[in-house]
């Protein structure tokens, strides 16, 4: 229990670091929750620079896959067959971390990039079929907040029917609820998308 209690609490503090908030302060001088939608992910971060909201995803993703890779290493596998369950709590709570960021009075991102990052070293292959439905929904609707919600919305289901959860059902019950919290964090996105305001690629969109 106490192992993972400090996997949670490890998991936590990374996906808390708050880079696209550091990268726009340090680089800009700037306050990058006074802009745009005053979220501090990579879609508002690079309204302020797109060099800084690329840096800003891949750092994102990576403090992710990091959480998810040091909870291997506390639970003492060096690789596969490491515990699902374990994984995936740590993704969840790398989730939580960077939508709450303690350091930011808990206001923090939407947590798709670190989502991604995160469930990428569990269920690679639901990751990529997920990545394809985005860049088709993305294609046909013009909506990059819908693309990532559907593919947020598929992944629990792409990892169960193609067994990426080691028969864990907890592992699948954390993905699951990972999904969920980020899907609900673009709720201003789904009131806008419902009423036709959303604005399309290539616009400012407020997510």
């Amino acid at each position: 229990m106490s192992r993972l209690l400090l996997i949670v609490a490890v998991s936590y503090l990374q996906g808390s670091i708050p880079f696209g908030y550091l990268l726009v302060r340090v680089f800009r001088g700037e306050d990058v929750r006074k802009s745009g939608s005053g979220n501090i992910g990579a879609t508002n971060v690079s309204r302020k620079s797109p060099a800084l909201g690329v840096l800003t995803l891949v750092l994102d993703g990576l403090k992710g896959s990091a959480a998810v890779m040091l909870a291997v290493f506390l639970c003492g596998r060096r690789g596969p067959p490491a515990p699902y369950r374990v994984m995936a709590l740590a993704a969840l709570f790398a989730v939580v971390g960077h939508m709450f960021p303690m350091w930011l009075k808990f206001r923090g991102g939407k947590g798709v990039a670190t989502g991604l990052g995160s469930f990428v070293m569990i269920a690679p292959k639901a990751v990529l079929i997920a990545a394809g439905v985005f860049v088709a929904i993305v294609l046909a609707f013009r909506y990059i907040s819908l693309g990532s919600i559907v593919a947020v919305a598929t992944f629990p289901v792409l990892a169960w029917v193609l067994h990426e959860y080691g028969h864990a059902w907890r592992a699948l019950a954390f993905m699951s609820l990972a999904s969920l919290l980020i899907v609900a964090r673009h709720h201003e996105n789904i009131r806008r998308l419902l009423a036709g305001t959303e604005s399309r690629f290539g616009k400012h969109e407020g997510k």
